[in-house]
């Protein structure tokens, strides 16, 4: 419904005679100016966001194989037309190469971007070696090239798609398609969040959680994995490109448009955009320089420590950090600077569990059917508002300082939530590997990787003790079973010191214990006059008010929804 009120001309992602249609048409027109190419680019990359959405929010049993295949075959061949287009438009430029004359060194220096992408093209018009460094001024990146470079006709394209259409092709070499990319929830997935929600449907109390880092042992998986043995091929489990992909090419330079009289005249090649072939093919000694780029690092993303570069093997589809040496990080300059053996597709990759494990969290409410998450990592504090069925990104927090203004204050779904802030550079969004680099607590008997047994009945108790209570720090010290600390909480706004009272669940009964969290020693006595429960939202009935229980009858399933998303998502139960 919301495409068909845009009207604005994108075909219906779902229907393949429009999408094909659209490519068809955009193939045919000839128009290679790079303004358009780049409007007409923005409109694609729409339509590849709203196929990869519906693969990964359509549930597995509304979308057959057949529809998967589509959309995936869809966002391939639209990613592969851009890049055309793109080449297309860089070949038009070249062409025209004088009327982008630099007045001191004689040669050809344009920058031309958008919010997607920045192309950053230089010719070498004049061929002389003095001039074979140049920094592009608005952008700040640059090159070093090697001497037989600066006498050629080469032109170097630093193209910086601010997306990544790379990393995804890595995935075609692994038999993980029907799980998509490894984010799509299974059935049973499924069918446990229907099961929780279906137990909440009379309501949810949100609760007031803190979550404090405490003494961990490794948890060891069973799974046999394979092992990637090359240490110069990246894992994408473990690190995953931020700030987009960085396309360095060495191109042939077309002939130049000659003026004779008041005629523009060229010659005309029909071999379209040519590589330049770098490193030759033969050299005396069997050695060449290497080049040397800098690259300026964007303020929309974080880095929070030196990021690893590494290029794009074409007949292996993985990234790889060999041919890459001498890299020089300046953090406070935002800036990294390398050389390379050749000329590559380069991307900045980061660790995903670099904010793993988190110090603390918190769950409190703000409101009817509102409240905040505050995640803090050991580089970052990040703060998520929760409003209806929506959320919001309202802080990132880097060394007392607040980042990322460019996302923060937007009402978002949690699903664009995670895309958002994984772009960003700051994932706070365990993956289904991520117990492997990351040395998380064995709690109880339930596995790290989702939330059986007694994770989803504490999942499910978090979800129904509602924003008429607070809920404070989970004690697991080295005991088997999970302990919590629960409070009324009836005024949002309400900050005092409150009554905590601990309580302990074991996956089949909830109990109350007399001591308290700063009591010296642990003990299973029970508080006078309590009893056992089957779970620990009916033992938190026993002590909870009147005014408390009306509240938690009055809550929005689809508030309900929202938070177990974003608890899910972030696994604080595990991952903390």
């Amino acid at each position: 419904w919301q495409h068909y009120l845009s009207c604005d001309g994108s075909p219906d992602p779902t229907v393949l005679q429009e999408i094909n249609t659209f490519m068809s048409l955009w193939r045919e027109d000839q128009n290679e100016d790079i303004q358009l190419v780049m409007e007409k680019g923005e409109q694609v990359l729409n339509v590849i966001e709203k196929l990869q959405f519906l693969l990964l929010d359509t549930p597995p049993n509304e979308i057959t194989d057949k529809e998967i295949l589509q959309y995936q075959e869809s966002i391939l061949e639209l990613q592969n037309l851009l890049h055309q287009k793109y080449n297309g438009a860089t070949e038009h430029l070249l062409k025209t190469a004088n009327m982008y004359e630099d007045s001191e060194s004689g040669n050809m220096q344009a920058v031309i971007k958008d919010k997607n992408v920045t192309f950053c093209i230089w010719a070498n018009l004049k061929k002389k070696v003095r001039f074979k460094n140049h920094v592009f001024c608005d952008v700040e990146h640059g090159f070093d090239l090697p001497k037989s470079l600066a006498v050629s006709s080469v032109a170097i394209r630093i193209l910086h798609t601010h997306y990544d259409h790379v990393s995804p092709l890595w995935l075609h070499s692994f038999k993980e398609n029907s799980n998509i990319a490894g984010i799509n929830e299974t059935e049973e997935e499924i069918e446990k969040k229907s099961e929780i929600l279906d137990v909440l449907s009379q309501g949810i109390w949100l609760v007031y959680v803190q979550y404090f880092q405490v003494p961990l042992m490794q948890e060891k998986p069973n799974e046999k994995e394979e092992v990637i043995t090359d240490e110069n091929i990246v894992d994408l489990q473990q690190f995953v490109p931020v700030g987009g992909v960085y396309h360095i090419d060495a191109l042939q330079l077309p002939p130049q448009v000659k003026k004779i009289k008041d005629w523009n005249m060229v010659e005309l090649l029909d071999v379209g955009l040519e590589a330049y072939t770098y490193p030759p093919e033969e050299t005396e000694d069997g050695t060449h320089p290497p080049i040397q780029i800098t690259l300026k690092l964007s303020d929309n993303v974080i880095y929070f420590k030196e990021p690893v570069i590494a290029r794009w093997d074409h007949a292996g589809q993985q990234w790889r950090t060999d041919g890459i040496s001498n890299i020089t990080y300046k953090n406070q300059e935002k800036s990294i600077t390398f050389e390379m053996d050749a000329f590559y597709t380069i991307a900045l990759l980061q660790d995903v569990h670099c904010n793993m494990l988190y110090q603390a969290w918190e769950l409190r409410p703000t409101g009817i059917d509102e409240a905040l998450l505050r995640v803090t990592t050991a580089f970052a504090t990040i703060r998520i508002q929760i409003k209806g069925y929506q959320c919001m990104l309202s802080s990132v927090v880097v060394e007392e300082k607040e980042v990322l203004s460019h996302v923060t204050g937007k009402w978002i779904s949690p699903l664009d939530l995670r895309a958002v802030l994984k772009k960003a550079g700051v994932n706070i969004f365990p993956g289904q590997h991520s117990h492997k680099y990351v040395s998380v607590t064995k709690k109880v008997s339930a596995g790290v990787v989702g939330f059986p047994c007694t994770f989803n009945f504490i999942l499910e108790f978090i979800l129904s003790v509602s924003w008429a209570s607070s809920y404070s720090t989970f004690v697991w010290f080295f005991f088997p079973h999970p302990l919590q600390q629960v409070s009324e909480h009836l005024k949002a706004d309400s900050n005092e010191d409150k009554d905590w009272s601990l309580y302990m669940f074991n996956g089949q009964k909830a109990q109350k214990l007399k001591i308290t969290e700063t009591s010296e020693a642990f003990s299973e006595e029970l508080e006078e006059d309590s009893e056992f429960h089957s779970t620990l939202y009916h033992m938190l009935k026993d002590f909870a008010s009147k005014e408390a229980i009306d509240k938690v009858e009055a809550a929005s399933c689809l508030f309900i929804d929202v938070v177990y998303q974003l608890l899910l998502a972030t696994r604080v139960l595990t991952y903390s």
